[in-house]
């Protein structure tokens, strides 16, 4: 199965100590081929911004046509 290592940013509205205040939370954690759509929608929803994609599981290039 292929998986893919996502770092990302969404900003914290829980750790705000003022209401101009705004701290971003990154977070890294591994998704799914098939459920990475949904997550980078869910990112982008939550206001935040993707840094980083990297293939954490499974051989580059695989069911893409580029063998």
């Amino acid at each position: 199965m292929r998986m893919f290592k996502i770092t990302a940013c969404v900003p914290s509205k829980t750790r705000t100590r003022t209401q101009r205040e705004l701290q971003n939370t990154y977070f890294t954690k591994l998704v799914p081929f098939g459920n990475w759509f949904a997550e980078q929608q869910r990112i982008m929803k939550m206001g935040g911004k993707i840094v980083k994609v990297e293939l954490a599981t499974g051989k580059p290039g695989v069911n893409t046509g580029l063998l």
